[in-house]
């Protein structure tokens, strides 16, 4: 297949939260790794590069950023891209005796390196690395200001092709519509939802409001030294069946996504309650832990147009679809307790989660960080983004992947992991869906958190708990 022409776009200005994560000391990265069935081939991933993602004008321009002595407008400037420069294939020892560890530790250090800016600044690393999950790794790391998590996950799953049509796109569930109903019960409802939506609206962001101005995180395991630097310098992942979470959200009539995050909430618990004990041999865990306020930052696209069919058209033709950073996020309060009844994090996830959705507190969220730019500048902008992180203590992402088996420039997809670093958080925790896998990674600093492989089991061993809860209940079914 010929090479696709190169389309060179005209000079375009930043978006605010490009500059803001373009700025010294703020630099943040998106790493996605993806596991192959097969050995890596590098000449496929080149010549598929460039027939897709260097069309795309933000993967075909340099970042000027305006900080230098030269002040000028910051924007993106129009290059031709040698693809081979930002393909890297390092020498690994086929022979390594602990390749998931090696992984860890290559892609920690590949995520902490700086990235060069006289060049478009996205690079895949291809790992000729045989782990427990794949038989080659490709890792790709995508500096912040091209885009949120969301669209650079989306557009990388739009370079991908089913393995069973190599010419269809990727495709993924569909949330299912509830039935029409009669019109004069549809305008009731829908009075009602406008009265809950303004009413949750309003109390939620309130309480924003008042966690990012005046309170602030109980001092715990996950928070780390008062007055210490935070950074991300450990990456691992893990996966487990889709199936077991599904067992759950059909025996408690939930979402997926309510059973993952309170399958984290348990596994915290459990985690602080150790290190608790730990920490002070005569406190009573249960008495600790219900003292404590934890938060964590959800994050939620905002982007109405979500067909990946359009993101592939954007890299075959050019075209100026809406992208860029366009996400909100909520602070939600973590349920940590130790509970008798397993089941009973993942109601509380629910309970709390529907409020959040029933509100308009994401796009509230987004619309206060432009406002503040806007108005008071990329300082004030910074403050606020560290004030943000540093009152809470987790960041949470569920982004739900592709429902079939797909190739990535003929590589068979066995797993897709992704995260991001870069944020002053001690513990990101990011769970991707991939056909009837699921793919948790966690981010952490290792003086905050030393042992994630450990939490990671314990989160795990909480899903297994649910399962066996719901199955002596003899109420679920597996949904086909």
């Amino acid at each position: 297949m010929a090479a696709a022409k190169q389309v060179m776009p005209s000079e375009e200005p930043l978006s605010p939260f490009s500059r803001l994560f373009s700025m010294p000391g703020q630099d943040c990265f998106n790493i996605i790794t993806i596991g192959c069935k097969t050995e890596g081939n590098a000449h496929a991933i080149v010549e598929g590069l460039k027939n897709t993602l260097i069309n795309h004008p933000r993967f075909s321009s340099i970042l000027e950023t305006g900080l230098g002595e030269h002040k000028v407008k910051a924007k993106w400037i129009p290059t031709t891209v040698k693809v081979e420069d930002h393909v890297i294939v390092p020498d690994i020892d086929p022979n390594i005796e602990n390749p998931d560890q090696f992984l860890e530790d290559y892609t920690t250090n590949m995520a902490l390196s700086p990235m060069d800016k006289s060049k478009p600044l996205w690079e895949f690393h291809l790992l000729q690395l045989k782990t427990s999950y794949a038989g080659s790794v490709a890792v790709a790391r995508f500096h912040h200001s091209l885009g949120d998590g969301m669209s650079l996950m989306s557009l990388l799953l739009a370079c991908t092709r089913k393995t069973c049509d190599l010419e269809a796109l990727p495709t993924f569930v569909v949330p299912k519509k509830s039935k029409a109903r009669h019109i004069c019960w549809s305008l009731i409802a829908w009075f009602w939802f406008i009265v809950r939506l303004l009413f949750h609206t309003c109390v939620e962001v309130f309480k924003s409001m008042v966690i990012v101005c005046f309170a602030r995180d109980n001092v715990t395991p996950l928070k780390g030294k008062p007055g210490a630097t935070i950074s991300v310098n450990k990456f691992i992942h893990r996966i487990f069946s889709l199936d077991d979470v599904k067992v759950v959200k059909n025996a408690m009539n939930m979402t997926v996504n309510d059973v993952l995050l309170g399958v984290v909430q348990a596994g915290l618990s459990r985690y602080l309650s150790q290190k608790i004990d730990l920490n002070n041999k005569t406190s009573k865990s249960r008495k600790v832990l219900e003292k404590n306020n934890i938060y964590g930052v959800v994050f939620f696209n905002l982007r109405p147009n979500r067909n990946i069919e359009d993101l592939a058209k954007m890299m075959e033709k050019g075209s100026k679809s809406r992208w860029g950073n366009s996400i909100g996020y909520v602070l939600f309060p973590l349920w940590i307790r130790l509970e008798e009844d397993t089941l009973e994090y993942i109601r509380r996830a629910k309970i709390t989660m529907d409020r959040k959705k029933l509100s308009l507190e994401p796009i509230f969220s987004f619309a206060l960080l432009k406002f503040t730019m806007k108005v008071f500048g990329l300082k004030a902008l910074k403050n606020l983004v560290n004030s943000i992180f540093s009152r809470t203590s987790v960041i949470f992402t569920n982004v739900v992947g592709p429902d079939e088996e797909i190739s990535f420039f003929d590589h068979e997809i066995s797993y897709i992991a992704a995260s991001s670093c870069g944020v002053p958080q001690g513990l990101t925790i990011h769970i991707q869906s991939y056909v009837k896998k699921v793919i948790i990674n966690l981010a952490v600093d290792l003086s905050v958190i030393p042992d994630p492989h450990h939490l990671c089991d314990l989160i795990i061993d909480s899903l297994n708990s649910m399962k066996s809860a719901v199955v002596e209940m003899g109420s679920y079914k597996l949904e086909v």
